[in-house]
Order: C-alpha cells, then sequence, then structure tokens
C-alpha cells in the first residue's frame, strides 16, 4: 500500500519534507507526492473541471500538478495512486483551525479524500510571527502525531485536521482531541487608494475554551475529527 502525500504550500514546500520525514519514522509504506507545483494557501476546496490539469512526473513516485490540492487528490485516487491506505497533507506553514477549514486548501486535500472513504489527517504548524518556524522540531511533532493517529480506526467519511503549536526544539507539547472553533476570524482591511489590502490579526482570534484555537494558542497539539 502506498501513502498519498500532498500540501497548498507546493510540492518543494519544506513542510511536505517534513510530513516525509515524520512518515518515515511511522511507517515503511511508500510515500508517493501527489502535491501542486506552486503555492496555493487559502484556496479552500476549488477544483479544475474546465481545463486541462498538466501533471510533471518528476520520478515513480513524485508528480507535481498543475492544479489545486482538491485537483491533486482526486488525481491520485483516480490515476496516480488508486487505492492509497492513507492520504496526508501538509505540513503547512501556518494554523488551520476551527472555520479556516472552509478556506484551507490543506484541509480541502483530506476533505476530498473522505469524500471517497479514504483515512486521511491534515496538519498544519501554527506560527508566532516573531519566530522562524524551525522545521526539524515540526517534524518532530508531525511524527508523534502521526503515530497516534494512524494507529486509530477512523469513520469513514471523516478525517483529522491537526494544529502543532510553535514551541521550542525541547518541548512535548500534550495531543489534545478537541472541537473545532466556530467563532469567525478577525476580519479587517485597510484602504490603499481603491484598493483593499487584508489585515487580519489571526493571534487576535476568539479563543472559545476547549476548542482547537484554545487549545494550539496554548501552546498543545490540536484535533480535530471531521465528518464530512
Amino acid at each position: 500500500m502506498a501513502i498519498v502525500l500532498t500540501n497548498d504550500d507546493g510540492i518543494d514546500a519544506p513542510g511536505i519534507l517534513a510530513l516525509l520525514d515524520a512518515l518515515k519514522q511511522v511507517t515503511a509504506e511508500t510515500p508517493v507526492f501527489v502535491a501542486p507545483k506552486g503555492q496555493l494557501s487559502g484556496c479552500g476546496h476549488q477544483v479544475t473541471t474546465h481545463q486541462p490539469i498538466h501533471v510533471e512526473r518528476r520520478n515513480a513516485t513524485e508528480f507535481a500538478v498543475g492544479g489545486t490540492p482538491a485537483d491533486c487528490t482526486r488525481l491520485a485516487l483516480s490515476h496516480l495512486c488508486p487505492n492509497p491506505s492513507w492520504v496526508l497533507s501538509g505540513i503547512n506553514a501556518g494554523g488551520n483551525m476551527g472555520v479556516d477549514e472552509y478556506i484551507s486548501g490543506t484541509v480541502a486535500a483530506v476533505r476530498e479524500a473522505a469524500f471517497h472513504g479514504i483515512p486521511a489527517i491534515a496538519i498544519s504548524q501554527y506560527r508566532n510571527r516573531l519566530k522562524p518556524l524551525d522545521w526539524e522540531t515540526t517534524m518532530r511533532l508531525g511524527t508523534k502525531v502521526l503515530t497516534e493517529l494512524m494507529a486509530q480506526p477512523l469513520e469513514s467519511g471523516a478525517f483529522w485536521n491537526v494544529n502543532l503549536p510553535h514551541c521550542d526544539g525541547d518541548d512535548d507539547p500534550e495531543i489534545v482531541f478537541c472541537q473545532p472553533s466556530r467563532c469567525p476570524l478577525p476580519v479587517q482591511f485597510r484602504l490603499d487608494g481603491e484598493a483593499f489590502v487584508y489585515e487580519g490579526n489571526y493571534q487576535g482570534r476568539q479563543r472559545m475554551p476547549e476548542t482547537d484555537v484554545d487549545v494550539c494558542f496554548s501552546g498543545k497539539i490540536a484535533v480535530t475529527q471531521i465528518q464530512v
């Protein structure tokens, strides 16, 4: 059996390489990259239906797709890696908590897998803008998450959405199973001439107790199970 790896940051992004390294610590199953050629963060569950999707086959297990994350999952399941044991998406450079689920291309890739009854996990790394991301730490936390979640049964039509806290390399945060926040994102725009520039304050999100936003912002690994 093979495991599909995808994302919305692009096939050459450091996060998908961290995901690969984490996966190698958990299983010997073959990883197959089916990921977008470039950055598509925030594209949601957009799919391509009215134009051809170009696929660059880099080698036997690596496909760069000229489409969206949801396109990648569709092509993987239909042609490039049929019947995988899992679809894993990430590790996204930035959080995908609560209502982000509807905006995130990272999450859309695994939602598409869940539509087809394939177990799937989306992993995102929350960023504290005052510190750069440490991908070695992210990989270590990803290993912990995959070890836990890939050993658990997952109901058909469901997927896991994981948000890693921004922590120091020696920290060992707890995994907390919780509910996704339903609070809206803080939306703010700056007027620049005749254009509006988005200036949402992600760190200023409302922290409802026991939701993924509160858990992750508190320095713990937030895990939610989403049913499509």
